[in-house]
């Protein structure tokens, strides 16, 4: 994990998220810390993940999400030599990885 994100303030919203417990809570809470274009846009790049890692194309994406090209290529970048957050989540949710990438 990049040492920058290590700090009091984002140990404070970790440990806060994780007393949620509904997703109603969720919404509530992100709906008061988030602007709704931010959370918009991490709802974007989630989806954006997982057509990537289904081995969708980078037009199809864009098509179906609205993403940018450049928004695309962050998430694929995120997903080959990020710190493996999408991949845990996805584990955990059960989602089979349909793509061709090692």
């Amino acid at each position: 994990m990049n040492n920058k994100l290590r700090t009091g303030e984002v140990e404070h919203l970790f440990d806060a998220m994780l007393v949620l417990k509904e997703k109603e809570d969720y919404y509530k809470f992100f709906e008061d810390v988030c602007t709704i274009n931010e959370l918009l846009s991490m709802a974007q790049r989630y989806e954006v993940a997982k057509m990537l890692r289904e081995g969708k194309t980078y037009l199809d994406i864009a098509k179906a999400t609205g993403a940018s090209t450049a928004t695309i290529s962050r998430v694929n970048r995120s997903l080959h030599y990020g710190a493996d957050g999408y991949e845990l989540v996805f584990q955990r949710l059960g989602f089979e990885d349909k793509s061709e990438r090692s």
